[in-house]
């Protein structure tokens, strides 16, 4: 019994120290991700980035028609995956910060001044870029926007009674009529075709957690997953024998096959440039600090001051995900500064880690296995 209790405090509860745990004697400080949400542009520099220098195949030019992310998420060719998320509302909470912009509760009066002032979204995106006849310069339109309130002056902080744009004249040229460009414009504060403007996007860019109880390496029968000095989980390809064991086992979704060879893979946040004392190749491309790579204490601090800094200005939404060494998986090696719920990511909400009742299966099949033999005795003694 006292074996199946030593067994349960490592597939489950608070582990400190996963790198000793799985026998290193004198293990570096334990490293990791914390991606800021707050601050990721969706510029997808991170996913490029893991391809290249980890010579991960291409997983397929595919248009999913869901979102401006055709990702789709994570896999065993996609290792990083930036997820696109709009929203005409958030699920949480709408707070001042959010009051004048396209997310808050005063948004509905941009859209009514919009609509009085009689405010065209689509003809005014018509006019947008100078490659539109009779367009106007980005430069020019971002700075009567900054000055009108945000709506070219129609709408808003601007004047309701300024005249609504009026449509790009046609230009006649060689090849027929000139039917104009796309525009571009952000989706709010100017009302769609259906009214709607109370519309913001929430970009993540999405990884393996490196779990402190991983339960994909808890179930691996040939011991291809293995702990790193550095308390991450790294899959030895050459070791995996496709049985996909580790692919169910994960709460979180993140480790697949490959159908070429049908071997999993995943992020090993880099090991072979942790080796180097180098910065893993995602968060070294990030312009904008969204991911960040360290000692994942430092990094736990520096994520608590941040999302203290977002409370601290009315973001009350910002919360940690994946931070908490107590929940259901001890603690992520790499966490997140969320928006909204973890839902609206596709994150789970409390994630466990899957072996969590292994030592209790155990202990039932022990007393199982000992009631029949018990039976077995008492029926050999009975017959005699």
């Amino acid at each position: 019994m006292a074996a199946l209790e030593n067994l349960s405090s490592s597939l489950y509860g608070r582990l400190d120290d996963p790198a000793r745990d799985a026998g290193y004697a004198d293990p570096p400080p334990r490293k990791g991700f914390f991606t800021d949400t707050s601050v990721c542009i969706g510029c997808k520099a991170c996913e490029v980035a893991c391809k290249e220098w980890n010579a991960v195949p291409e997983d397929g030019i595919d248009l999913l028609g869901m979102s401006y992310d055709n990702t789709g998420g994570l896999g065993a060719d996609s290792w990083r995956a930036v997820a696109f998320i709009e929203q005409s509302r958030p699920v949480g909470n709408q707070t001042s910060p959010f009051a004048g912009a396209a997310t808050g509760p005063s948004s509905e009066q941009l859209q009514q001044d919009a609509v009085a002032a009689g405010f065209d979204a689509f003809a005014e995106a018509e006019r947008l870029g100078t490659a539109v006849a009779g367009g106007h310069p980005l430069a020019e339109r971002a700075h009567e926007n900054r000055a009108g309130g945000g709506c070219g002056g129609g709408c808003g902080g601007g004047s309701a009674s300024a005249a609504p744009a009026s449509p790009a004249p046609a230009a006649e040229g060689p090849g027929g009529q000139f039917l104009g460009m796309p525009g571009m414009l952000a989706p709010a504060p100017l009302p769609d075709r259906d009214g709607r403007s109370d519309v913001r996007w929430l970009m993540m860019s999405n990884v393996c957690k490196h779990c402190t109880h991983a339960a994909c390496l808890d179930v691996c029968p040939t011991g291809a997953l293995f702990r790193t000095e550095f308390g991450t989980v790294v899959v030895q390809e050459d070791v995996c024998n496709g049985c996909g064991y580790c692919v169910s086992a994960c709460p979180y979704g993140v480790i697949d096959k490959r159908e070429v060879d049908g071997r999993a893979w995943k992020c090993t946040l880099c090991y072979d440039r942790l080796g180097d004392d180098q910065t893993p190749a995602c968060a070294k491309a990030c312009p904008t600090e969204s991911i960040q790579y360290g000692d994942l204490d430092e990094l736990r601090e520096r994520a608590e001051r941040r999302r203290q800094q977002l409370h601290d200005v009315g973001v009350t939404e910002a919360r940690l995900y994946g931070e908490n060494p107590e929940d259901g998986v001890g603690g992520d090696g790499a966490f997140f500064l969320l928006l909204d719920e973890p839902e609206v990511y596709g994150l789970p909400p409390d994630p466990v880690v899957t072996t969590r009742d292994l030592p209790s299966m155990y202990k039932h099949m022990v007393a199982a296995a000992g009631f029949m033999v018990l039976g077995a005795v008492a029926a050999a003694v009975g017959r005699r």
